[in-house]
């Protein structure tokens, strides 16, 4: 029972950093606009771990790619720690098992940026429904906006009402099914084997 409670409480602290490192990296490469209260407090929240990795890890085309690395080695750090703590022992091929792991940690985030898209689509139809003006609705919709372009331009909407976020989330829910749940449950396997 306890071990259960250490196992929750690893994923959740772990899980919520790995979620707003991949916020601030999503805001940056969606050019966000910066002063709103979610951008001010994921910069508070994360840079005491991101500035010291911009020493060593430099950006790319305007990609944050030191706020990305974190993410991922946040997120490889809670699969070795549950690993462990679910009784796991790491066999003769540690290696192969290592591996496994930083592959695991990159589908863990694809899904989790996946579920970060997911959630932005959902409030933007909620604000929209509500037809008032939020000053989380800039923020939303600079984090949709390059997602929901590609489906607008190719479906009209119909009785004035955009479908594209539905086809939008389809996708996503397709993403999370087939190519994500996949790699996640073979490496995992993979992991448990070695």
């Amino acid at each position: 029972m306890l071990s259960g409670a250490v196992i929750f409480l690893v994923n959740v602290a772990f899980s919520l950093f790995t979620v707003a490192l991949l916020l601030r990296f999503y805001l940056q490469w969606v050019r966000a606009p910066y002063r709103n209260p979610l951008s001010e407090f994921l910069h508070a929240l994360t840079d005491f771990m991101v500035r010291p990795a911009r020493r060593v890890i430099p950006g790319l085309w305007g990609l944050d790619l030191a706020t990305l690395a974190v993410a991922w080695l946040v997120q490889l750090v809670e699969l070795y720690i549950l690993h462990h703590l679910y009784g796991y022992e790491t066999g003769p091929q540690a290696g192969a098992a290592f591996v496994a792991f930083l592959l695991l940690a990159l589908v863990v985030l694809a899904r989790i940026t996946l579920y970060i898209l997911m959630a932005a689509v959902i409030i933007q139809v909620v604000l929209s429904w509500l037809g008032s003006y939020s000053a989380l609705s800039p923020l939303v919709n600079s984090m949709t906006r390059p997602f929901l372009r590609v489906f607008q331009r190719r479906i009209p909407p119909i009785g004035n009402v955009d479908l594209s976020p539905l086809f939008l989330l389809v996708v996503i829910q397709l993403l999370l099914m087939l190519p994500i749940a996949w790699a996640e449950g073979t490496l995992t396997a993979f992991t448990r084997l070695h």
